[in-house]
């Protein structure tokens, strides 16, 4: 072990609603399959009887190397931060920072994360018309990803329509091939299209639900939720039942925290044995 990183390396997660988080398990799993003492704290504002900025503001000046951020905090944080990537600019969301000397850093994993999520299960499969519902933090890392992955078009489906159409704006300023439209309802949106995303809150612990009746997805081809805790939604065995291809959220934890790794700490894990590490309830 080096010198940098002899004693503990404090890292935390801040949201609402993450006592069921399996980030914790990740990141200390991770330390301990690199030799690294890592510690993992949840850090629940309202829990805490804090504002956001107050926990990040303690986070920072407690020794934290760094913290992920998450629900609803990922578009908050950006103004505390500097991002480097202006992709990330773009995004306008950071789900990852790293307290350094010279101030915070954010990061976007989700978008990066993503990305390996739909090649890992579709390969280089274009993922065609996309319903993606859910312009908040995650949707708009996830719809960056599709552009990335060349997505013929993109419906941006929101019930505050000054939300998807900034999202709409920003994925067209990119000058990419693919197509961009904005609705309200989902029922109507997912009409024709190849995939559905569902990037919402609706479905985790705690809040329930989905996002779409699974009597509308039956002429989709596949299906990912944004959401992994649980890991079956609503959402993904209505998927299921309607003759979808589903990807799991836990796919976009799972390498949107491989990511996060990399930015922590720099030190290569074994991608493998860290999934299998990982794979039983939580500790």
């Amino acid at each position: 072990m080096t010198s940098a990183f002899a004693k503990a390396i404090k890292l935390g997660l801040i949201g609402d609603n993450i006592n069921r988080s399996k980030s914790p398990r990740l990141h200390k799993t991770a330390g301990q399959l690199t030799d690294l003492n890592v510690t993992y704290d949840r850090l629940i504002p309202n829990d805490m009887g804090m504002s956001f900025d107050e926990v990040f503001e303690q986070a920072r000046l407690g020794g934290f190397r760094g913290v992920n951020v998450t629900y609803p905090y990922k578009e908050t944080v950006t103004s505390s931060v500097t991002v480097a990537d202006p992709f990330v600019r773009a995004i306008g969301a950071v789900n990852t920072v790293v307290f350094d000397e010279d101030g915070p850093k954010g990061f976007n994993t989700d978008y990066t994360g993503f990305i390996q999520t739909y090649r890992s299960a579709k390969g280089n499969e274009n993922p065609g018309a996309v319903c993606l519902i859910g312009t908040g933090g995650v949707g708009k890392a996830v719809a960056f990803g599709l552009v990335s992955l060349n997505a013929r078009l993109i419906r941006c489906v929101d019930l505050d329509a000054n939300k998807a159409d900034a999202l709409a704006r920003a994925l067209q300023s990119l000058g990419s091939d693919t197509r961009v439209e904005v609705a309200t309802d989902a029922t109507v949106a997912v009409k024709g299209v190849d995939g559905i995303i569902n990037c919402t809150p609706l479905g985790m612990a705690g809040i329930g639900g989905s996002p779409l009746p699974g009597a509308y997805m039956r002429d989709a081809n596949w299906a990912f939720d944004a959401v992994y805790t649980p890991v079956e939604t609503a959402f993904i065995q209505d998927a299921r039942r309607a003759g979808l291809e589903v990807i799991s959220g836990y796919e976009l934890f799972f390498w949107q925290g491989v990511e996060a790794w990399k930015v922590f700490c720099n030190v290569p894990v074994d991608h493998a044995a860290l999934r299998l590490a990982i794979s039983g309830e939580d500790a």
